[in-house]
């Protein structure tokens, strides 16, 4: 065996040893569906109905929408932050801040409106979030925000919709 694929297979095994490490340091918030919220289930074709071709792709294909592309992201009047698939109520104005990512951030959620899941499609784990009724993709939630709980949860501006007060 050469030097370099030995040197290789040792940092691979290293790499697959953090694994983990790396999956236990994400933030794993406690999260359970709130009573009374009935899931909703559709089929795909209902869904691109419902849809535009950029939500459908945010919120049932997970995709992540152009950091600083969302108008949500600069949204400051009091209102509710609504899932754009099933109207769920996710985040009131008073829980949003300015992050500087280029997405609509939020420092906490309204209680049993968001489900959460590992992430590995950036090689290492992250905690993604979704709509506790649809299921929709709404981000990714990180230990990067502010007090009082120090989370950021980061959203697509494509998987909400907003409602002034």
């Amino acid at each position: 065996m050469q030097r370099r694929h030995f040197l290789g297979l040792l940092g691979a095994g290293s790499m697959a040893s953090l694994f983990p490490a790396l999956a236990s340091a994400r933030p794993k918030p406690n999260l359970e569906r709130a009573e009374g919220i009935e899931v909703l289930e559709l089929s795909e074709a209902q869904w691109r109905e419902r849809l535009s071709e950029a939500q459908f792709h945010v919120l049932r294909e997970a995709g992540t929408e152009p950091a600083h592309s969302s108008p949500l992201d600069k949204e400051t009047r009091p209102g509710e932050f609504r899932c754009a698939g099933c109207d769920l109520l996710l985040f009131k104005s008073e829980m949003k801040y300015d992050s500087g990512t280029g997405w609509p951030s939020f420092f906490t959620h309204v209680e049993g409106h968001l489900l959460s899941q590992v992430d590995y499609k950036a090689i290492w784990p992250r905690t993604e979030y979704h709509c506790a009724r649809c299921g929709g993709h709404q981000g990714h939630v990180f230990e990067d925000g502010p007090a009082p709980t120090g989370l950021r949860w980061c959203n697509n501006g494509l998987a909400l919709t907003f409602v002034a007060a």
